[in-house]
């Protein structure tokens, strides 16, 4: 078994210096991170939020990758301008990745629609550090394990478009543009994303709704990605949810609004690749809450 983990654990850490970031951190509870996606989504609730989310991807197998992801935006006292910031760490074998990025939206609003649209840029860098050294090759002379990368550093920028209305949502954007090569001994490039979000909001019963959710990711050098969410929302309160990755796994989650600004959440996610053989599945923990200013009116629950 360990000599299988051993193996597992070196065609991922390969597959990553090959081509760092053409698949970027994933995450079961994905309409809770659109700001890591689409910088048109800062402000987008009226309110100061803070989300954070870790996810433990394969446990059960050394190396296995580990993203943490925090964001904060807010809409500014000119509501149509939004700001916000996201810090993203990927880890996944011997290679870690951080981004630091700041976001800006502008939203332009209908005077016969409750709908909005918000254009959205970002900017911000990519460091990269990877310890080959940590891993066991049968050729300890191979050019592709011989140097470290230590703090490389790539900056970046994206853009993003938003729109939504009360009852749903679609967004557009590429949160990277550059494409943009590592330094080292080892062949390390950005891939750019593109991304396709969407959903909505609809009456079940009283008590009862149900909020189905989308997010098509494309990747050059990369298969589609495409997540299915479904959720239903009880009293306001309680969020159970169902998701569905194509390919790739199948998950739930379970949300629990308690308070009118405080969050919390759980997933958990089963790959459906071989990897299914050595893993017990994928977990996640998020922890949301908004800041209501004193003259603002409360806004709760947040659909997305």
């Amino acid at each position: 078994m360990k000599t299988i983990k051993a193996i597992l654990i070196i065609v991922i850490a390969l597959a990553g210096l090959e081509t760092i970031a053409q698949q970027e951190a994933q995450f079961t509870q994905y309409m809770d991170n659109t700001l890591f996606v689409n910088p048109a989504y800062a402000g987008s609730n009226g309110a100061l939020n803070a989300t954070a989310i870790h996810r433990e991807q394969w446990v059960g197998i050394d190396g296995r990758p580990r993203s943490t992801t925090f964001s904060l935006h807010t809409p500014l006292k000119y509501e149509s301008i939004g700001v916000g910031f996201t810090i993203v760490n990927d880890v996944i074998g011997p290679i870690q990745q951080t981004m630091f990025y700041g976001d800006f939206s502008y939203t332009l609003k209908f005077a016969n629609s409750p709908g909005k649209l918000s254009f959205g840029v970002k900017g911000g860098i990519n460091m990269l550090n990877s310890r080959t050294d940590q891993l066991t090759v049968t050729d300890p002379n191979d050019p592709g394990f011989v140097t470290n990368i230590q703090n490389q550093i790539n900056p970046n920028f994206g853009g993003g478009i938003y729109y939504h209305a009360p009852a749903w949502f679609v967004g557009v954007s590429t949160p990277r543009i550059l494409e943009s090569d590592y330094g080292g001994s080892i062949t390390a490039k950005e891939r750019r994303h593109y991304y396709v979000i969407g959903g909505g909001v609809f009456d079940i019963s009283r008590q009862w709704k149900l909020r189905p959710t989308t997010s098509v990711k494309i990747t050059d050098g990369a298969p589609i990605s495409i997540d299915l969410s479904a959720a239903a929302i009880y009293n306001e309160k309680l969020w159970l949810g169902l998701t569905h990755r194509f390919g790739d796994s199948f998950g739930a989650f379970v949300q629990y609004q308690l308070t009118q600004q405080f969050k919390v959440g759980i997933a958990y996610d089963q790959t459906i690749t071989p990897l299914a053989s050595y893993s017990v599945g994928t977990y996640e923990l998020l922890l949301s809450y908004d800041f209501y200013w004193k003259d603002k009116g409360v806004k709760s629950p947040r659909y997305f």
